[in-house]
């Protein structure tokens, strides 16, 4: 027994229970004044994939709901977001996309996306540093196709690409990337073509399409989020020093003529902060010698984790490139994963599979410090 402040004896039991009633009070408070940061980096992708949904939808809520969360030029960015429409019919605000993004000006401090109505449009994208926080955005059923034939020959290899965001923030949902340039033959110089190149930090990519042969994307550098995404091509079709984190993304290898690597990852040393890290994915395509990835630079570091791999995959799994050295610089990892590529008896000797304990690392939003501005795509 003991005696409160004004004198009248309580039981303990008592006071923990007004205890305990304070503090789901002050929860229901904080609650109900939306201050609660739903965002969660630790909680790891779950293995099942039926899950990956209901942990995405769990971990990344809307703008609205993550006040003293998010960045806070995000948060503000968030608060009005404006919509600029393009139709090719001319039904929209502009008739082609590179005009909406002139409308914006240099500084811009607010959201604004550009819904895209469907078609083609053939147009050669830049998208400045100066110009944040923007969404392209495509009908779910009408996705619309960005297009360009741009080779390395014209712009040099980064800037053949369709599209190019050199700005951070920038979000992308439902849209076809595409670079129309035809095949390498291995006769052509310079025939590598770049469908996107991403050089701002903080993008996030949802139900997004790239399309290429050689360097289809150049995942360049920053923090990136790919979601339910397609990615298609021949030899290191995704290429950089990007810090990212691919959800449930297809990789789909067009083999049978020469060398095919799906990754060139761009680590120069084992102390830089980069690393492309695949969770839940499905590597498809045609023929049987595709390598995971292969020792572009000293010390590339990429991770597939509960990655189904069709007999596409190079049963070695990786390459060093020609470079022996590398062997001992390399960060090539697995874990758990599945399907006829993916026997781990015939890997080479300096691939790692990784123990539950050393995967955590790369499965969870932390990886790409998502809690401070992974947002969830918008709906029109």
């Amino acid at each position: 027994m003991f005696c409160s402040n004004n004198g009248i004896r309580q039981s303990p039991s008592s006071s923990a229970n007004i205890i305990n009633l304070a503090s789901l009070l002050l929860l229901v408070i904080i609650f109900l004044s939306g201050h609660v940061v739903f965002c969660d980096d630790t909680t790891p992708i779950p293995a099942d994939a039926g899950g990956v949904n209901g942990w995405f939808n769990t971990n990344v809520k809307l703008a609205a709901d993550r006040k003293g969360g998010l960045d806070p030029t995000l948060a503000a960015a968030e608060e009005s977001p404006q919509v600029i429409k393009v139709r090719k019919d001319g039904s929209g605000d502009f008739s082609k996309i590179c005009d909406a993004i002139n409308s914006i000006p240099s500084g811009n401090t607010k959201r604004v996306i550009i819904w895209i109505g469907a078609g083609e449009y053939v147009e050669k994208i830049k998208i400045e540093a100066a110009k944040p926080f923007i969404t392209f955005y495509g009908s779910p059923n009408a996705m619309p196709t960005i297009s360009y034939s741009g080779t390395a020959y014209q712009y040099g290899t980064v800037d053949s690409a369709s599209l190019i965001v050199d700005s951070d923030y920038f979000m992308a949902a439902n849209i076809i990337i595409k670079n129309s340039a035809p095949r390498p033959d291995g006769v052509r110089k310079g025939a590598q073509a770049v469908a996107l190149r991403i050089s701002g930090t903080k993008a996030a990519f949802y139900k997004v399409r790239m399309i290429g042969f050689q360097d289809t994307l150049c995942d360049d550098k920053g923090y990136h989020f790919y979601k339910d995404c397609y990615i298609e091509g021949t030899v290191d079709f995704i290429f950089g020093r990007a810090k990212s984190l691919y959800v449930n993304t297809q990789l789909h290898v067009l083999g049978d003529t020469g060398m095919t690597m799906i990754t060139a990852q761009a680590r120069d040393t084992a102390t830089e902060d980069c690393g492309y890290s695949f969770v839940h994915g499905q590597i498809t395509g045609v023929g049987t010698g595709a390598y995971l990835g292969r020792a572009w630079m000293p010390s590339p570091r990429v991770i597939f984790a509960y990655t189904t791999m069709s007999s596409v995959v190079n049963p070695a799994g990786w390459d060093i490139n020609f470079k022996p050295e590398r062997e001992k610089t390399v960060y090539f990892a697995e874990y758990k994963c599945s399907g006829p590529g993916a026997n781990p008896s015939g890997r080479v000797k300096y691939t790692k599979q990784l123990s539950e304990a050393e995967v955590q690392p790369f499965i969870s939003l932390g990886y790409i410090q998502g809690s401070k501005w992974v947002l969830p795509p918008p709906t029109l």
